[in-house]
This record gives C-alpha cells, structure tokens and sequence, in this order.
C-alpha cells in the first residue's frame, strides 16, 4: 500500500517563509511507464525523453517554477561545489548554492541523501546531494563552508531538509564504506555480518557541527529502500529505475 499520494512532499520547517518553495518529490502523479512510473525526473535514464520532460514541469510547477528556471548538475558523488549565477545545467557538481531569485536548485536522489538549505537572513540556498561518498568527504559541512565565504551565511540562521533516502536499518556496506565512516555513524550487526551506515545521521552531524540549531533541522522519517512503491530505489531495483529531486528556490 502507498503511504503516499502526492507528488511532492513538502518540508514544514519551511512553512514560516512564505517566499522560498521547496520539495522532494514522490514517484506519483507522473506520466512515465514501468519500471519509471510515474514521476521519474531523471534524463540520464532510458526513459522516454518527452515523458520526462512533462514530468520535470509537473514537478516546476507544483514549487512554482518552469523547468527553463532549474539548476542541476550531473552528479559524480564527488564533493564539488558549484556557485549558481543563472538557471541551467552543468557537470561534476553534487552541491548547488545560490542567493539569487527566480531560481530553483535541484538534486536527484534515488536512494542517497538530499539536503536542502535555507540561510534566512542573506536568503541564500543550497541543494546538496549525499550518498555514502559524498557523506564522507563532507560534502555539506564544505557547502556551507562555501556559503559563509560567498554569502555570510552563519548556522544559526539556518534551515535545514534532509530527505528521505535509504536508512540506516536497510544500508549494508561492505568495510571499505564502513571505515570512511567514525562509530557515531555506522553499526556492526553480528548476526548478519554486515556493517550498516546511518547517512541521515552523518548528515545531519555535519550541520549540527557548523551550529545550525537542532531545533531548525528537519530530517524525512521515509526509506526509499523500504518504501519503493512511494521513492525510485536504485537499491531495491537492481539499478533500474527512476530518479526524484528535492529542490529550493526563492520567489522572486
């Protein structure tokens, strides 16, 4: 059964401000066919391109924007940063940030962690993308790092999204993965003989560490693994699926 309908699910740590929209998206209310159905975001997938293409103005649409207004990059799990002046795509980038308006910072995920920043007082954003490498290279203590360089941006006046991914009941690594990782945010199970890696956990440390209040993070309570009939899992199939975004932007 579905635990859920929409096409989007909507952070409500981000309620208080009205002019910024953000949201990652669901596997529902697309037009692709099995085994993308439905919303499937992804352009590097064998999908079909014009379905993909309705589904990405769907999901614009829903966060009030047009997909001409988007910034993405194609993801290599490095921990690359890229500055966005202007809407468009790019290449080797795993974070985005930006503090102009009109644009909406995306981030595919299908089983990695996507975190979504918002600084209030200079009104500058991130979209990053997390999986296990990206986690252990710090790759969102290095963006906010960026966005106090570029932007001003201090901990306290952050907002913080971590979406939902694979969790860390489902998440088995072999000992090269594991080792990347301090005690805090990995797990020995006996009687499986496996170590299991909490990504949501390792991400959120990295925003508790640059002094965003605990109070200002939201963390998704969904596994993308567990609920497949609800997220693309490139775990759950084998490598053939759809991908889905969360996304960020300020209104202008």
């Amino acid at each position: 059964m579905n635990l859920l309908t929409s096409s989007i699910i909507r952070p409500t740590l981000f309620n208080r401000f009205p002019d910024i929209s953000a949201g990652q998206s669901t596997r529902h209310g697309g037009v692709s066919k099995p085994p993308y159905d439905t919303l499937n975001l992804g352009k590097s997938t064998d999908d079909d391109p014009a379905d993909v293409a309705e589904n990405r103005r769907r999901y614009c649409a829903a966060l009030g924007f047009t997909p001409e207004q988007m910034a993405w990059s194609k993801q290599i799990h490095s921990d690359q940063i890229r500055i966005v002046e202007a809407p468009g795509g790019s290449e080797g980038f795993d974070a985005l940030i930006t503090n102009v308006p009109g644009i909406l910072l995306v981030v595919s995920v299908a089983d990695c962690a996507s975190i979504l920043v918002y600084d209030h007082a200079n009104r500058a954003l991130a979209a990053i993308h997390a999986g296990w490498k990206g986690a252990a290279a710090q790759i969102v203590a290095k963006t906010l790092a960026l966005m106090a360089k570029t932007y001003g941006t201090r901990g306290a006046d952050c907002y913080a999204y971590i979406g939902a991914c694979i969790d860390e009941c489902s998440f088995e690594v072999g000992p090269e993965v594991a080792e990347q990782f301090s005690n805090p945010f990995k797990r020995w199970d006996a009687n499986r003989g496996k170590f299991f890696v909490d990504l949501k956990k390792a991400n959120a440390a990295q925003l508790l560490d640059f002094g965003v209040p605990q109070t200002h993070i939201e963390i998704s309570p969904y596994c993308t693994l567990l609920n497949p009939q609800d997220f693309f899992s490139h775990r759950h199939s084998g490598g053939v699926t759809g991908r889905g975004m969360s996304g960020v932007g300020v209104h202008e």
